[in-house]
């Protein structure tokens, strides 16, 4: 069996501006002002890292900093939730991604589930909203509130697989799909191999560059995708 470990936002949809908006209120709430700047977009870092930054880049005293990003990582989840109507509506599954999860999701050769820089009810609540988490076991995922550092979530979710399905995951059965320069960093040093895929801010020759095994421009060939995913980990390291 192989482990697909697949990343959320912009490589299965894209939910525009609803994060930073979250981010935006969260820091208003608990630091009593509004942030004058933001994340920067479709870059992968964790959700707990991305808080850092942002209460960095408003100058928020570094004494302060860590109290205050545990009290807005607690909080964007639950205030995310309160976003559903509006993901739904306004959130965008991206291109092939319904029928690539599906047909993952019916191959017996494949385990699927999520590595992703969202904290887990994060996920949940985009995947939901947009129609997509039946196709996934978001049990044994690797989310951003198991670890901030993103290459670590690769081997909690292969001992998450490896407890429920009795099988050993490495490198050699664990596959990656993602957009970002993040993702590949992830599949290297995490122990994944990677399929990259220019859906997100990073083009083609930027992934490829970076050590992804293979590009795609979308997710659209599901067949495609399928033989990828069944051959690559046979291929020479």
């Amino acid at each position: 069996m192989i482990l697909v470990l697949w990343d959320i936002d912009r490589t299965l949809l894209y939910t525009g501006d609803i994060d930073r908006r979250v981010y935006r209120e969260t820091f208003t709430d608990v630091v009593g002002r509004p942030p004058t700047a933001l994340p920067a977009r479709g870059t992968g870092v964790t959700m707990p890292l991305a808080v850092r930054e942002l209460l960095a880049a408003n100058r928020v005293p570094p004494a302060d900093s860590e109290a205050l990003a545990n009290r807005i990582v607690e909080q964007l989840p639950q205030r995310l939730q309160q976003y559903r109507e509006l993901l739904a509506t306004n959130g965008v599954v991206l291109p092939g991604a319904a029928e690539a999860l599906s047909a993952v999701h019916r191959d017996g050769r494949f385990v699927p589930t999520v590595v992703t820089g969202n904290l887990r009810g994060s996920a949940e609540a985009k995947l939901d909203a947009l129609g997509l988490i039946s196709y996934l076991d978001i049990t044994i995922g690797g989310y951003a509130s198991d670890n901030s550092h993103r290459p670590a979530l690769v081997r909690i979710a292969q001992d998450r697989a490896e407890a429920v399905h009795g099988i050993h995951f490495d490198r050699e059965n664990t596959v990656i799909v993602g957009d970002s320069l993040e993702d590949v960093r992830t599949g290297l040093e995490g122990g994944a191999r990677v399929i990259a895929v220019a859906s997100g801010t990073t083009d083609a020759s930027q992934l490829r560059d970076a050590g992804a095994n293979h590009v795609l421009p979308d997710l659209t060939d599901t067949d495609g995708l399928l033989r990828i995913l069944a051959t690559q980990v046979h291929e020479t390291q």
